[in-house]
């Protein structure tokens, strides 16, 4: 049994679990789509229609949310700020996909694909979780293994950066790369809050 019972609430948790699968799947395509840019720059456009459905998922939450008639383990706030975490990670994926194109990058660097590779372990681990939250199953492991992976975000952005600061690379060039690290570790970030407002959820749901 999941932590709410009653059709309207649990197709909040429904959606959670679909949001989830949305998030793991963006982040398998934008790894793809790193790994050997330019060969498959057709898949940015794989991440616009995912980052669509991300919007879809998350207003028909908002709506299921604002339906609720009485007090539940996931209240219209937390349900909220998770939505509106879970986008996040998809909304940045696509920006990352997408400005490889207009920056007209010609190849991927090393700690990009390296990011890409942790935001798909801390993808699947938010849609472990979610699932889990669904089924009332342990979560535990799933938070702990995103907060490991978001500090392995910020180690890889650390050194991105030294990179291209140190290697005497054209200013317009480490412009650009710094832009798109940023996403990615923005994405890997929200993930991170996506398992910071699980724990609120579960501590309140064992205090009550």
């Amino acid at each position: 049994m999941g932590l709410l019972t009653g059709s309207g609430e649990d197709s909040v948790l429904a959606l959670l679990e679909e949001s989830g699968r949305n998030v793991e799947r963006s982040a398998l395509v934008l790894r793809d789509l790193m790994a050997d840019y330019p060969v498959h720059a057709e898949l940015a456009r794989e991440l616009v229609v995912l980052e669509h459905e991300g919007d879809r998922i998350t207003h028909d939450l908002i709506v299921q949310l604002g339906a609720q008639k009485k007090t539940t383990a996931v209240t219209a706030e937390d349900g909220y700020a998770l939505a509106t975490a879970l986008d996040d990670i998809v909304d940045y994926a696509e920006q990352t996909g997408d400005m490889l194109g207009v920056y007209g990058v010609e190849a991927p660097m090393e700690q990009a694909v390296e990011m890409c590779e942790v935001l798909v372990g801390a993808s699947e681990q938010v849609a472990i979780a979610l699932r889990s939250l669904r089924s009332g199953t342990d979560i535990n492991a799933a938070l702990v293994e995103i907060h490991r992976l978001e500090n392995v975000g910020d180690k890889l952005h650390r050194e991105a950066l030294a990179a291209l600061f140190s290697g005497g690379i054209d200013p317009m060039v480490v412009i650009r790369w710094k832009d798109i690290f940023s996403w990615l570790e923005s994405s890997i970030d929200s993930c991170e809050q996506v398992a910071h407002q699980l724990e609120g959820i579960m501590l309140r749901g064992r205090r009550g």
